[in-house]
């Protein structure tokens, strides 16, 4: 086994996604709570972006972020059921993450928005943190998705390796 995924990453991925749950899903129903989980997330965000620059080899974007031609190719391959493995996030994983951390930025800044005093009840901004925190549901869903079709082709534990930070050096 090597380690890949630090703690600090490790720790952000599963606090963000707590945190995203419980803003989602308090939304109408406990403001407050609602809130915090909220600031939670734009927090979490910043400092996983950070991570991104300044952490460990597996942590940082440069090593992991790909073009969506090589997207879109790694796909291909996970349809033809030859994905080949990545020690760390592979293009699509990658690509995932990015997407997901942006759209997480828009909904946490128009939910913000939406309680000051120039942007409460404007249209726009309620329509946007709407559907960007609908979209980051639904993302979610294609990731957990997405991890739990790469554990079975690749037949290994991706959410145990993101616990434990550990993965097997090669595929065996």
């Amino acid at each position: 086994m090597v380690d890949v995924w630090d703690v600090p990453l490790r720790v952000l991925h599963w606090i963000l996604a707590a945190a995203v749950l419980i803003a989602y899903f308090s939304a109408n129903v406990f403001d407050t709570l609602h809130e915090i989980a909220g600031y939670t997330v734009m927090a979490l965000v910043v400092l996983r972006v950070a991570w991104g620059f300044v952490g460990t080899r597996y942590s940082q974007f440069r090593n992991s972020v790909r073009p969506p031609r090589v997207v879109l190719r790694f796909l291909g391959q996970i349809a033809r059921g030859e994905p080949g493995r990545y020690l760390g996030l592979n293009p699509a994983g990658a690509a995932m993450a990015i997407v997901l951390l942006a759209l997480l930025a828009v909904s946490t800044i128009s939910g913000w928005m939406q309680i000051t005093e120039r942007f409460f009840g404007v249209d726009w901004v309620e329509m946007v943190h709407t559907v960007s925190s609908n979209a980051v549901m639904i993302l979610v869903a294609v990731h957990i998705l997405g991890v739990v079709v790469m554990c079975v082709m690749q037949k290994e534990n991706l959410i145990r390796a993101m616990l434990t930070g550990k993965k097997r050096q090669r595929a065996e």
